[in-house]
C-alpha cells in the first residue's frame, strides 16, 4: 500500500482494489458485484458497484434513493418506484419495512421457499438489462483497481443502453409514421 493524500491507495503491482471482496463463486479471486434497479421497459435508473462479499440486500435502499425525479404529469416529479420486484437476495424483513415506509410494495421472494413464486415472469427485464451491460467486456471482466472507474465505466455503460433503447424506440414509431402516410 501506498499513502497517497490521506487514504491508503493499492499499488500498481498489486491485486484487486477498491469495492473488491472474494467472489461467491470462486473464493482464489477477488471480484465486484453490479446492483441495478431498472425500470419496466428494461432502461436503467439507478446502479452501484459493491464487493462480491457483500450481501445484496444492503445496497436496495440506497438503489431506491438513487432514483432520479421522473418528469411527466403534471405536478410534482415522481422520485421512487410504485413497486419493487427482487430475488431472494435482497430478502431480509428490516428492509421490507423500509420499502413500505417509502410507498413501496416490496415483492421480494423469501428465502428458504420454494422455488415458483412467479418473479421470473418481471425479474428477466433485469436480468436481460444485465446481458446488455455485460456485452461490454470491460464490466464482465474487472480490469481496473479503483473501483471509481469501474464504477463510471458502468455508469457509461448504462447510458448507451439507455440511448439504444430509446434509439430503437424512436426509429420504430418513425417506421409506423411512414407506414401510415
Amino acid at each position: 500500500m501506498v499513502a497517497r493524500g490521506r487514504r491508503l491507495q493499492p499499488r500498481a503491482s498489486e491485486k484487486g482494489g477498491a469495492a473488491t471482496g472474494p467472489s461467491p463463486v470462486d473464493r482464489a479471486r477477488n471480484g465486484s458485484k453490479h446492483h441495478l434497479l431498472v425500470d419496466a421497459t428494461g432502461i436503467p435508473l439507478a446502479w452501484t458497484v459493491t464487493g462480491g462479499n457483500r450481501n445484496d440486500v444492503t445496497q436496495l435502499v440506497p438503489l431506491v434513493e438513487r432514483v432520479p425525479p421522473v418528469h411527466g404529469r403534471v405536478g410534482r416529479p415522481r422520485r421512487r418506484p410504485g413497486r419493487v420486484l427482487a430475488d431472494r437476495g435482497y430478502d431480509h424483513d428490516k428492509y421490507r419495512r423500509e420499502l413500505r415506509q417509502r410507498r413501496i410494495t416490496p415483492e421480494i421472494a423469501r428465502r428458504q421457499t420454494k422455488h415458483g413464486s412467479g418473479l421470473g415472469r418481471a425479474r428477466w427485464v433485469v436480468e436481460r438489462t444485465f446481458a446488455w451491460l455485460h456485452h461490454y467486456k470491460r464490466l464482465l471482466v474487472r480490469y481496473d483497481r479503483r473501483h471509481e472507474i469501474h464504477e463510471a465505466f458502468l455508469a457509461l455503460a448504462c447510458c448507451l443502453v439507455c440511448f439504444r433503447r430509446l434509439q430503437t424506440s424512436v426509429d420504430a414509431r418513425s417506421a409506423e409514421r411512414a407506414n401510415v402516410l
